[in-house]
């Protein structure tokens, strides 16, 4: 699947963020939480126990969406190849992408971005589109689009 770089180099950023701050998993652990159980769940989000059992499913749950957002990546480059015209589409899904879970935690879970803080989730989603970005370079380097 074309981006299927994406959802590990955001993994590892908040691996990494977590680690510095001596709580690994402390991400994967928060958004399984309040995926499945909803914010009810995340009275405390600083006190709450790593379940292993959250990780594991938000992990699965994190690698499918982006599978289908690969896909659907991967079926707009084939376009914007036939016409780049089209690359005004792949902006539009990066940017809709980049700010969406922003956009969706300040509508559902607030407390989700008090937790994980929106400067680590901004930087997660730039090196993520980053990776993206160098993996759609290396396979289809002579794309041009128009956006």
């Amino acid at each position: 699947v074309a981006e299927e770089s994406r959802p590990f180099a955001g993994a590892l950023w908040f691996l990494l963020l977590d680690s510095f701050f001596g709580r690994p998993l402390f991400t994967p652990n928060i958004l399984g939480t309040a995926l499945f159980h909803g914010v009810k769940g995340l009275t405390y989000p600083e006190s709450l126990p790593i379940m292993p059992q959250m990780i594991f499913m938000f992990s699965w749950i994190h690698l499918l969406v982006f599978c289908v957002i690969g896909v659907a990546a991967s079926l707009l480059i084939r376009l914007a190849e036939r016409d780049p015209n089209y690359g005004f589409g792949l902006l539009l899904l990066a940017v809709f992408f980049a700010f969406g879970f922003i956009g969706v935690s300040l509508i559902f879970a607030e407390v989700v971005l008090h937790a994980l803080t929106v400067p680590g989730i901004i930087v997660g989603n730039v090196l993520a589109a980053a990776a993206m970005g160098a993996y759609f370079r290396r396979r289809h380097p002579d794309l041009t689009f128009y956006p």
